[in-house]
């Protein structure tokens, strides 16, 4: 591993963890100190997490975590509404015995997201999905999928500073549960409805309500911001 991809794993893993919030200002001496680096190599990290969309970076060099936007949020979850049924379905058609083993290690012992995450935690709850994504066997449809990840991943965190209550939290086993009995029986149709009320109820789309406010009409009045489609 090169330095400049050291600092990149280290900074987005500070991003996506909370420890670098969004909208927050990146010093960056002195996180270059602390990672142990010098800052060349640091912003070489920072433009490819610019690629990722995680990091703003503006003509003079300044770097600052790209803020959460009630666009970006309604924009996934259009994505995902679509593509994420879609490779459910395809997973249940197309899943090899070597799938269902992956899937199976991948569901074993999942529980859903509490509040403030840790990185394993994350990293379990995307396992699985993963595992669904790889069982399509749709290249273009699993490249597409892992790309919105992280940036979705920050977009749960924010809805999890509200705590779930346990029935919240039961539906979300349940749904994990039934995405896993239909992909592997091959219930195409099943598994493409379990997810889109997955996506429905999701994480996202709390926090999309979260950020949706009124915007500031020209005359001093208030108008609604533009609607997301509610689950």
């Amino acid at each position: 591993m090169t330095k400049a991809e050291f600092a990149y794993v280290q900074v987005r893993e500070r991003i996506l963890s909370g420890e670098l919030p969004p909208g927050s200002v990146i010093a960056q001496a002195k996180l270059a100190r602390d990672i142990g680096i010098s800052t060349t190599p640091l912003r070489e990290a920072l433009r490819r997490l610019k690629s990722d969309g995680l990091v703003d970076l503006d003509a003079h060099r300044d770097a600052r975590v790209t803020p959460l936007t009630a666009e970006e949020a309604r924009d996934l979850l259009e994505i995902r509404r679509s593509l994420d049924p879609l490779a459910a379905a395809l997973a249940a058609e197309r899943r090899t015995k070597d799938d269902i083993r992956v899937l199976r290690e991948s569901a074993h012992g999942l529980r859903p997201l509490p509040g403030k995450p840790t990185v394993e935690q994350l990293v379990a709850h995307r396992r699985f999905h993963a595992a669904i994504y790889r069982a399509s066997h749709n290249d273009l449809l699993i490249t597409t999928l892992d790309g919105l990840w992280d940036k979705a991943d920050r977009y749960r965190r924010l809805a999890l500073e509200v705590e779930r209550g346990q029935a919240a939290r039961d539906k979300k086993a349940a749904e994990h549960q039934a995405l896993l009995d239909c992909v592997i029986g091959g219930d195409a149709e099943g598994a493409a409805a379990v997810m889109r009320e997955h996506i429905d109820t999701s994480l996202g789309v709390q926090a999309a309500r979260r950020l949706r406010e009124p915007a500031h009409a020209p005359d001093g009045e208030t108008e609604p911001a533009p609607l997301l489609q509610d689950a």
